[in-house]
């Protein structure tokens, strides 16, 4: 992995097990639940001019990165609710790189981090009540053209914090 691609995925790519066993899905709800804490504490001491600063050239701000938590993790929980009540419903793909360059970007990164507290509360608790046949419940993803599991998702969202809790760390480190 080149420098560029260490910065980008400092955790690594999403991996899917060959096997999502029920004690994976117990430690990926618990990232999930205790996400907006572990965030808040890398953020609560760095300086505007730190949350200002891109965790690479050319990539997003810390201050970006908080806000993108809360537009991508509202639109997975969304993801899951549909899934969740419709046969695998075809779910609204959004350009997160566009979304990052709104006006609410800018904001204080608290505002977001108060609605991951909501969110993530509400969707852990989702999480902890789900049966193993919602786990197989799916979603239609047609960028990837692929049928995803309740399942994947929720490991891929516990992949999504730990990565860009990578990211704010970068920043926070220099």
């Amino acid at each position: 992995m080149n420098v560029i691609d260490r910065l980008k995925f400092p955790i690594g790519k999403f991996e899917k097990p060959d096997k999502i066993t029920k004690a994976l899905l117990d430690k990926a709800i618990v990232e999930i639940r205790s996400f907006p804490d572990d965030l808040k504490a890398l953020v609560e001491n760095l300086s505007d001019a730190q949350l200002d600063m891109p965790y690479r050239d050319g990539g997003w701000t810390a201050r970006q990165v908080v806000h993108h938590c809360a537009d991508s993790h509202l639109n997975a929980f969304i993801r899951f609710k549909l899934a969740l009540t419709e046969k695998n419903p075809t779910i609204k793909p959004y350009n997160e790189a566009e979304w990052a360059k709104l006006p609410d970007s800018c904001l204080p990164v608290s505002f977001s981090i108060d609605i991951l507290k909501g969110l993530h509360y509400k969707w852990s608790h989702l999480l902890e009540e789900m049966s193993t046949s919602d786990f197989g419940k799916t979603y239609f993803h047609p960028e990837s053209k692929s049928k995803i599991s309740l399942e994947e998702a929720t490991l891929i969202y516990e992949w999504h914090c730990k990565h860009h809790l990578a990211h704010i760390k970068i920043v926070g480190s220099r």
